[in-house]
């Protein structure tokens, strides 16, 4: 047996989440933990099938859900593997972890996939899912590019030309991270473990250059993001596009603190009435 199987554990039949979320939530936290370290190949899809008794249809939804977190990469005829840098927001993670002991937790997010935001959150909502975590009020807003209008961001390499092909991948990417917290969010509400529970999302149509979060008011994380050129598939064919790499950008933390010299107090204002001016006014709710 492939040493690798034996520290996976088993689907859980009381967890009325699809098989595929099962198990590509016990691979991430594998990866997360340092089960499967950076450059590791994984099980093969068989194996995995197998061990969890599932068609491997359901193991490669799993894995496709990784690879667009961007945890792991696929290579064809050799498997997939770990990322050699993921995307690991040792800064940002913690806070998000411990803004989830507190009876009140609102994140407002700004920035263009919402993969990072996706990632961080599913041990925290599993955990209240468990009974672990409780608080009485969920607030999660997301403020988004609107994919079906011209960007810049994400365009073609060749003249950085706006390309419908392009900015209907990005949008997939988009909604799937976008609809997969708004779900996991009002499941809790219906099940009546947390109180309040909200998720919102709106699009604008200014381009997707930085990341922001704002944690209950009193924390913010920023970040640029590098916009880089590499190669996708757009309609079964290989297209190179210049793109803002989330993996890519570092994040600067502010605290409110009662210094009166320090400036992140000032940037966490400002940081927050940038985000509701822009929600209140050129950003639309999310249609359907």
């Amino acid at each position: 047996m492939n040493t690798q199987l034996e520290g996976l554990g088993a689907l859980d039949p009381d967890d009325g989440r699809p098989a595929s979320q099962q198990i590509a939530n016990v691979l991430r936290a594998a990866i997360r933990g340092g089960g499967f370290g950076p450059g590791d190949r994984l099980p093969t899809q068989s194996e995995l099938a197998d061990h969890y008794g599932v068609a491997r249809e359901t193991v490669k939804s799993a894995l496709r859900a990784l690879r667009d977190e961007r945890l792991i990469v696929t290579r064809q005829g050799s498997g997939a593997f770990v990322r050699a840098q993921t995307e690991r927001p040792v800064g940002l993670r913690p806070h998000v972890e411990d803004l989830f002991t507190r009876p009140t937790v609102t994140i407002d997010f700004a920035g263009f996939a919402a993969e990072t935001l996706h990632g961080i959150l599913a041990e925290p909502l599993d955990k209240i899912r468990a009974g672990q975590l409780t608080p009485t009020s969920l607030v999660i807003r997301m403020l988004l590019p609107d994919m079906t209008q011209p960007t810049a961001i994400p365009s073609l390499a060749e003249g950085a030309a706006d390309d419908q092909g392009v900015r209907e991948r990005m949008n997939r990417i988009m909604r799937r991270h976008t609809e997969a917290i708004a779900d996991t969010v009002a499941e809790l509400g219906a099940l009546g473990l947390v109180k309040e529970a909200r998720t919102e999302v709106r699009f604008h149509r200014a381009g997707p250059l930085f990341k922001l979060y704002i944690l209950n008011g009193e924390e913010a994380f920023f970040g640029f993001y590098p916009v880089v050129e590499h190669v996708v598939a757009i309609k079964g064919e290989q297209v190179a596009i210049y793109d803002a790499m989330g993996k890519d950008a570092t994040l600067m933390h502010f605290l409110a603190t009662d210094d009166p010299t320090a400036t992140d107090p000032k940037f966490i204002e400002q940081a927050q009435i940038w985000f509701d001016t822009v929600w209140s006014t050129i950003a639309r709710e999310v249609a359907g």
